[in-house]
C-alpha cells in the first residue's frame, strides 16, 4: 500500500506541475488503422513514418506544428494496443472511484514500465497521462467488433478528452455501426479520411478538437487563425517562386565561346542545349522548393527532368496542353502591338490565310507555336578575330512563358492539394482542360504586359515583378480553392 500511495502522490504533483502551453494530442488505437497517416495529415508533415506491416511504430513519436517558430499543437504518433485484454484486467482488479482510476493507470505505467510485454501499451499511455488529450482510429471500413471495447474502456479509465476519428482504409462502409458504438465512449466521432483531406477539413477536425476541453478553446482558436495566415503565407512563397522562375528563364542568356573563323554547326547545337537543359534546370529546382513551400519535401517522383507524365519541356505534346493557340497568339500579339488590326479581323472571320509563315511575319517571327523550333536567335559575338562567342537568349518564342507558367501553375496546385499522409510515388496526372481552368482573355492580357519586359534585356522597374508576382498569386488561390 506505501508503493500504491506513493505513485499517486508522484502522479497528482505531476498533474499540478503540467503547463501544456499548447494543445497535445496522443493519435492511438489499434495495428494497421491509419494512425500514422492522420498524424501525418494533421501535422502536415510527410515524413512520419507509414507503413502496411502492423507494428511500423515501435515508440511513440512526437510531431509538433509550428508556424513562424509557434508550435501550434503537438501529436503523438503512437503503437498500436497489443495486449489490452491483460491491461484492461489488471486496471479492473482495483475498485476505485471513477476520479481515482487515472491514477490506477499511473500505477500500471509504473509497475510494467520495463516489462518488454506491454511496451506498446506503456508507449501509447505515457502521453496521455502526462496530459494529452485523445484521438481514437478505427477503420470504418471493417465491421464493428466487441473487441474494441477493451481499448475504449482503458482510454476511458485515463480520464483525458477523448474524441474518435472514423477512417476508410478500403471501399466499404461500415460507418454508421461504427457511430452507434464509438458514442457510447466518445464525447465527439467524426470521419476523417487523412489520403483525401483538403485544409478546410483539417481546420473543421480542430474546431472539433477544441470542444473537447474549455482550456483547449482559445489556443486552438488562435491555431486555426495562424494556419490560415500560414496557407497564405505558402501561396505568397509559391506566387514569388513561380515568377522568378519566369522571369529568370524568359530573360536567360547563355554564352559559348570559340576560337575559330565561324562557329561550327556542332557548337551552334551545343548551345541550344546547353539553353534548353539551364531551363529544365530551374524548373526542376522551382519545383523542389515549391514542394518544401508546401512541407512536401519527401514526395518521391519516377523521374527527375521529366515530370508531369514524362512530357518533356520543349515538346509539343506538353505546349498543346499548356500553352497558346495560334489564334490566342494572334491576339495576344495584337494587345501588345505585334499584331494588325486586319490581321486580327481576318482571323476572327474564320480566314485560314494567316497560317504557317504569315502567323511568323505577324507575331515576331518566332515561327514557333507548338513545338520549340525556334526558341531565341543564335547571336555571333565578340572581335571579328580572336575570341568569339555565340550567345542565345532571351526568350524570343512567345508560347514559352505560358508553356512554363502553365506547368508550374499545374505543379503547384497539386503539391497543394495532396495529403502528407501519401506516400506512393508522385505522379502528376495531366488535364487536357487545365488552361481553360486558369487562363482567361483578362489574366493573359495581364501577363503579356509583364512577359514582353522580361524578354526585352531591359531593367525591371521598382515593383514590377511584386505586381507579376500578384497576379500569380490571384491565380495560384483560385486553383487550389476550387
Amino acid at each position: 500500500m506505501g508503493e500504491q500511495t506513493l505513485i499517486i502522490e508522484k502522479y497528482e504533483s505531476m498533474v499540478k506541475k503540467m503547463t501544456t502551453t499548447h494543445p497535445k494530442f496522443a493519435v492511438v488505437g489499434h495495428p494497421n488503422k491509419g494512425k500514422s497517416s492522420i498524424v501525418s495529415a494533421l501535422a502536415l508533415d510527410d515524413s512520419v513514418q507509414i507503413s502496411d506491416t502492423p507494428g511500423t511504430t515501435t515508440k511513440r513519436r512526437s510531431f509538433p506544428l509550428s508556424v513562424d517558430g509557434k508550435v501550434l499543437y503537438e501529436l503523438f504518433d503512437t503503437p498500436g494496443f497489443q495486449r489490452a485484454r491483460r491491461v484492461l484486467a489488471w486496471l479492473e482488479k482495483h475498485d476505485v472511484p471513477a476520479h481515482k482510476k487515472p491514477e490506477v493507470v499511473q500505477a500500471f505505467i509504473h509497475k510494467y514500465k520495463e516489462d518488454e510485454r506491454f511496451n506498446d501499451e506503456i508507449e501509447l499511455l505515457e502521453p496521455i497521462m502526462e496530459g494529452a488529450g485523445i484521438i481514437y482510429v478505427v477503420d470504418g471500413s471493417q465491421p464493428y467488433g466487441e473487441e474494441y471495447e477493451t481499448e475504449m474502456e482503458i482510454l476511458r479509465w485515463t480520464g483525458q478528452p477523448s474524441m474518435a476519428l472514423i477512417n476508410h482504409i478500403d471501399d466499404t462502409d461500415y460507418s454508421e455501426e461504427w457511430k452507434k458504438a464509438l458514442e457510447q465512449y466518445f464525447r465527439m466521432v467524426r470521419t476523417y479520411n487523412p489520403m483525401q483531406a483538403s485544409i478546410e477539413q483539417h481546420m473543421s477536425i480542430l474546431e472539433s478538437i477544441a470542444q473537447l476541453k474549455e482550456e483547449w478553446i482559445g489556443p486552438v482558436k488562435a491555431s486555426i487563425k495562424l494556419l490560415k495566415q500560414y496557407k497564405e503565407q505558402m501561396l505568397e512563397r509559391s506566387a514569388s517562386l513561380v515568377s522568378n522562375l519566369v522571369y529568370d528563364s524568359v530573360s536567360m542568356v547563355e554564352k559559348l565561346y570559340f576560337y575559330t573563323q565561324e562557329a561550327s554547326e556542332s557548337e551552334k547545337e551545343k548551345i541550344e542545349s546547353n539553353y534548353k537543359d539551364r531551363l529544365r534546370d530551374l524548373e526542376v529546382s522551382t519545383q523542389k522548393s515549391i514542394e518544401e513551400v508546401w512541407n512536401h519535401g519527401h514526395l518521391q517522383k519516377e523521374k527527375k527532368v521529366l515530370t508531369l507524365e514524362g512530357l518533356d519541356l520543349f515538346s509539343e505534346e506538353t505546349a498543346s496542353v499548356f500553352g497558346l493557340t495560334r489564334k490566342e497568339l494572334i491576339i495576344t500579339g495584337a494587345t501588345s502591338g505585334a499584331v494588325t488590326g486586319a490581321g486580327i479581323d481576318l482571323l476572327l472571320a474564320g480566314h485560314t490565310l494567316l497560317l504557317g509563315g504569315a502567323i511568323g511575319a505577324l507575331v515576331g517571327g518566332t515561327g514557333a507555336y507548338f513545338g520549340f523550333n525556334e526558341l531565341s536567335e543564335v547571336k555571333v559575338l565578340g572581335q571579328t578575330m580572336g575570341r568569339r562567342y555565340l550567345e542565345m537568349g532571351p526568350m524570343e518564342n512567345r508560347n514559352f512563358p505560358y508553356i512554363l507558367l502553365g506547368r508550374a501553375m499545374y505543379h503547384t496546385m497539386k503539391v497543394a492539394q495532396i495529403s502528407h499522409a501519401k506516400r506512393e510515388v508522385f505522379d502528376i496526372e495531366m488535364d487536357q482542360t487545365f488552361k481553360d481552368k486558369w487562363l482567361d482573355d483578362t489574366s493573359r492580357n495581364a501577363l503579356e504586359k509583364y512577359h514582353k519586359k522580361f524578354r526585352s534585356e531591359k531593367a525591371l522597374e521598382a515593383g514590377e515583378l511584386k505586381e507579376y508576382e500578384e497576379i500569380i498569386k490571384r491565380i495560384l488561390k483560385h486553383l487550389i480553392d476550387a
